[in-house]
């Protein structure tokens, strides 16, 4: 990463008086239709897979494999840091090559093939035999770390990193407004097409399709993706030069932190928000299902994710009007309110309004943060920036959370009797825990907002 501070259209851009940037005045710029079908199209159905993989994996291993939530979270912490890696190296990988089309292409159709495998996994007889418990385990973590390497160059590090080359300051917000929904809708899709498979014990022919889907996805993205040309001045070799390890290397330098302190910052608020969502996601149809024991959950995440996009999309409307550092504190706000509110929420309809609430806060502060990210994102190294984002975002947050989550609910002690075996069952407590996780951001966003200043 370059310690010089950026000057292209995808550099950091100086807050004006209201909290927006100065990139205000291009905020009537319009991405072309090309780029909305892309992000529409290529994110979505990314999105599928990764719902698959954050979501419905750990149904699967808890209804099929074991109820314990150790290994659900020793799970999610190993695909993690598979992502991460992955998606540092080909994120430079990609800034040096000056290309992603390649890599979102076939690492959609690799990808698609990765998430069909887990059919295979699925035994005859429903559920897994208990001397075979612990190869069962091993063998989907296993699989799960490829599927991530595929997943997170095709989407973490390709897919990203161009949405940051295909837009600009005055355009990203509502670029980002849609990027954040798409986990929402994409989860949408999946519960109200697939949901009825995986409760039927369909689990081959449920793979069988996300798998599909992904990889005919590989072939679209071929035709519809376009690589953006690079500046005439950074034509050719980028800017800082470099091989991809000494690419990657320069961004963890001390000498490139101090030199980009609000970009740091700004992935360090994009950790304690993700952090705090991992903490009830990987949970929440458990929660649903065992302890709320709400048979018609579908229609509550169904609802639930309509409101909290719509939420999202206006909101990133807003934010390309009054700045994106303006709307993350509301946003954050928003998200704990909802969280407090699941923890009391027990009848259908109070579930459906907490929950819409705090998905909808959630994404938000997320959109708020990534365009932020994407406006400090120094010249050709958007691909590097978005493996920083990974171990911030996505590594340590898929590490530290899931086990909050599981040390809450242990602490718990809240059980389910299954067949005359108690089982254990995340409780209303996870909520809680992820809300505590949340105070963090207005200490964070505070000491951002004081560093940017001195720094000016």
């Amino acid at each position: 990463m370059s310690s010089q501070a950026p000057t292209s259209a995808n550099a950091a851009r100086v807050p004006d008086k209201r909290g927006g940037d100065a990139g205000a005045a291009t905020r009537r710029e319009r991405p072309g239709a090309r780029v909305w079908w892309t992000v529409i199209v290529v994110g979505l159905v990314g999105q599928l897979a990764w719902t698959v993989e954050n979501m419905y994996l750990n149904v699967f291993v808890y209804d099929v494999i074991t109820p314990d939530p150790n290994a659900i979270a020793t799970m999610v912490a190993l695909s993690a840091i598979a992502a991460t890696v992955t998606t540092i190296v080909v994120g430079a990988w990609s800034d040096r090559l000056g290309r992603r089309r390649a890599f979102i292409a076939f690492g959609y159709l690799a990808w698609g093939v990765c998430t069909a495998a887990f059919g295979l996994l699925a035994p005859a007889e429903g559920v897994v035999a208990a001397p075979l418990v612990l190869a069962a385990v091993v063998t989907v973590i296993a699989l799960d770390c490829v599927m991530s390497v595929f997943g997170s160059t095709a989407n973490d590090a390709a897919f990203s990193a161009w949405v940051t080359d295909a837009t600009t300051p005055g355009t990203r917000g509502r670029v980002d407004g849609v990027v954040a929904i798409m986990p929402l809708l994409a989860m949408l899709v999946v519960f109200g097409a697939l949901d009825g498979l995986t409760r039927a014990g369909e689990w081959r022919l449920f793979f069988a399709i996300v798998g599909a889907v992904t990889s005919v996805t590989g072939v679209v993205a071929w035709f519809l993706v376009r690589d953006v040309p690079r500046p005439a001045a950074s034509a050719g070799p980028t800017t800082t030069g470099g091989s991809t390890l000494a690419r990657i290397v320069r961004g963890f330098r001390p000498s490139t932190i101090r030199a980009n302190p609000g970009l740091y910052l700004s992935l360090t608020l994009w950790l304690v928000v993700g952090t705090a969502s991992q903490v009830f996601l990987p949970y929440v149809i458990i929660y649903l299902q065992r302890w709320l024991q709400i048979e018609s959950y579908a229609i509550v995440l169904g609802v639930s994710l309509l409101t909290a996009s719509v939420i999202s999309v206006l909101g990133g409307r807003l934010m390309d009007r009054v700045g994106k550092r303006r709307m993350l504190l509301p946003a954050t706000a928003l998200f704990a309110a909802g969280l407090v509110g699941m923890f009391f929420a027990r009848d259908l309809v109070s579930v459906i309004v907490a929950a819409s609430v705090a998905l909808g806060g959630m994404m938000l502060g997320i959109a708020s943060i990534s365009a932020t990210v994407r406006d400090q994102s120094p010249a050709d190294e958007a691909g590097l920036v978005q493996g920083l984002r990974m171990v911030m975002a996505i590594m340590v947050p898929m590490i530290v959370g899931p086990f909050i989550g599981a040390w809450v609910i242990s602490g718990a002690g809240q059980t389910y009797t299954d067949l005359g075996v108690v089982k254990p069952v995340p409780g209303p407590e996870i909520f809680l825990g992820a809300a505590a996780v949340l105070v963090l951001v207005p200490v964070v966003a505070f000491v951002r907002s004081r560093v940017e200043r001195r720094t000016r």
